[in-house]
């Protein structure tokens, strides 16, 4: 306790968990002495915003910094309106846990100094994970992790000298990256040593993004990762990956991920998990009953699996520091159980959304998954639809909802959003097939596309329908295997976009008289499809009832198909 009898709490760390703890701590307590020190110049940086102000959706950097009524939120702002002292541009250099004390340094003049604490909280963030390969170090390599990176790339947006760049890593910051830096008008390469982009996703949903980042002029290199860094007079001038191809540019943003800061943490002797990040129980409480750490620093359980992650989201540092705030005040009552890694992302024209466990991550996980993939629009035509992409993953074995995943240039946010709430509720595919959720025209169709997809799914379940994904069409006719392809869209779409791949026309308005058509053995493979495979599925039931005992509906139609079409 200070001499006043006032509690003594120290935050180290400025971005949004620690701001976050110590706004919450001075509501709970008027009378605490509550001190934030942050390492950089800049206070509650609203970094996931970086990307935009790169990309010139805004010009006032400020407003990265700003409360939602345009006040920065500096040094002077946290002591006038809440009475927190913020030392900026000071590192804490070590815990004296057994005394109590900080050792911090003054960057800009050199002394050092100690703070003392009666509670501790550690928001230190994470640092940007940097591949070892030579040529790291030319200058025109960087990341997107600070204030300071986001004001260099902005530059070279402003100054538009730049021709050609690379993102080195195809996930959330590296895609955005990519459109802020092409939309200033520089050739963009995304390259990713993985099979695929947005790892979140599964593979055909992650395609369709990248499909639409190649519409939009990038390009996209996966399974080939960065070998060598090229430069001449320590400048960049070019990016060689590992088959030996060298992509020329002046710019390359590392976007490889990143790893929990918890060196501090490690050093002082509190518990660090597997993954880095320092450990915490339900209360964000460390192993040291009066230190407690939150956001992208720590590790926490991923509510499906039971695992331990690093959940690196601006949302959960936020709602991560009130729980602290409120207990480091109070004592232990707020909890924060964990993560089901809900997170969404914005890529040119389109959206990429998920939560929960992908199909590959559940099976991984040990689940025994079924999945339903749909297609369709965000409200009705005449209310101006845009298209959804939507994958559902469900256990098998008991019917509980396990993640979705939804692309495309319709309202993915709501989407997603509903279903994180739909997975904390422990709700099962028959519960959201009956979901109550809002309706009118300018918002949905009147059967909302998420509880259409879970009709699907049921339907996969109790066995009314056969789905296949188009991955798997795909595969069978590079086998050389012949099932029946069937096309039941009208002449005029046919003509405006079809696939290629041997598929027969036969309308759905005509399929009835022309059954004569079909393969007359009744145990030939038929897959069935049409846009979005609605009537692909009317057709597959027609048929069933007819005798044939092979029908499958190509899930989601020709527009979730990821590979290219004839036309």
């Amino acid at each position: 306790m200070s001499q006043s009898g006032a509690t003594r709490i120290v935050v180290v760390g400025g971005s949004a968990a620690g701001p976050k703890a110590a706004a919450k701590a001075r509501r709970m307590d008027q009378h605490a002495q509550i001190t934030i020190i942050q390492r950089s110049p800049d206070l509650s940086m609203a970094s996931c915003g970086y990307p935009y102000y790169v990309g010139g959706f805004f010009d006032d950097r400020n407003q990265l910094l700003c409360t939602p009524t345009g006040v920065v939120r500096d040094p002077k702002f946290f002591l006038n309106a809440k009475g927190i002292d913020a030392l900026t541009e000071t590192e804490v250099v070590a815990i004296d846990r057994a005394g109590k004390v900080l050792k911090c340094r003054d960057l800009k003049e050199g002394r050092e100094f100690e703070v003392g604490y009666d509670k501790l909280v550690l928001a230190t963030g994470a640092n940007p994970i940097m591949p070892p390969v030579p040529g790291i170090e030319l200058d025109g390599v960087t990341t997107l992790q600070s204030m300071r990176d986001a004001d260099f790339l902005r530059k070279i947006r402003d100054e538009r000298e730049i021709e050609r760049a690379v993102v080195v890593g195809g996930g959330l910051i590296g895609v955005e990256t990519c459109e802020a830096l092409e939309l200033a008008g520089i050739q963009m390469t995304v390259v990713e040593m993985l099979p695929q982009i947005l790892m979140f996703l599964d593979w055909e949903l992650a395609k369709l993004v990248e499909n639409h980042m190649r519409e939009k002029g990038s390009h996209i290199v996966t399974e080939n990762p960065v070998a060598a860094f090229l430069g001449e007079n320590g400048k960049l001038t070019g990016v060689k990956l590992r088959n030996g191809t060298e992509l020329p540019c002046q710019l390359a943003v590392v976007a490889t991920g990143v790893r929990p800061n918890s060196k501090l943490a490690a050093e002082a002797g509190l518990e660090v998990g597997k993954t880095g990040g320092i450990v915490v129980d339900e209360y964000m409480q460390t192993s040291d009953a009066d230190i407690y750490a939150a956001g992208d620093c720590i590790e926490v359980p991923q509510l499906l699996t039971g695992q331990k992650v690093h959940a690196p989201f601006g949302d959960l540092a936020n709602i991560e520091g009130r729980v602290v705030g409120i207990n480091i005040t109070t004592g232990n009552h707020a909890k924060f159980p964990g993560t089901y890694q809900t997170g969404v992302c914005k890529v040119f024209d389109y959206t990429a959304g998920s939560t929960g466990l992908s199909e590959s991550a559940a099976q991984r996980a040990g689940f025994e998954t079924i999945t339903a993939l749909t297609a369709a629009p965000d409200k009705p035509g005449f209310m101006g639809a845009k298209t959804l992409i939507m994958k559902m993953v469900s256990d098998r074995k008991t019917g509980r909802l396990l993640g979705l995943q939804c692309v495309g240039p319709g309202d993915v946010s709501k989407r997603i959003a509903s279903a994180a709430m739909a997975l904390q509720g422990g709700l099962t595919i028959d519960d959201l097939c009956v979901a109550d959720l809002p309706y009118a025209p300018p918002f949905s169709p009147a059967v909302d596309n998420l509880i259409a997809t879970a009709h699907v799914l049921e339907n996969k379940m109790t066995g009314r329908m056969r789905g296949i994904s188009a991955r798997e069409v795909r595969a069978k006719v590079d086998a050389g295997e012949t099932p029946y392809i069937l096309d039941v869209r009208d002449p005029v779409e046919y003509e405006q976009m079809r696939l290629g791949i041997g598929e027969v026309l036969i309308p759905l308005g005509a399929i009835r008289k022309r059954m004569d058509e079909l393969p007359q053995d009744k145990h030939r493979e038929i897959i069935c499809y049409c846009k979005i495979s609605l009537r692909g599925y009317e057709v597959a039931s027609l048929l069933e009832a007819h005798g044939w005992t092979d029908v499958k509906v190509m899930e989601g139609g020709i527009l979730a198909w990821p590979f290219a079409r004839e036309r």
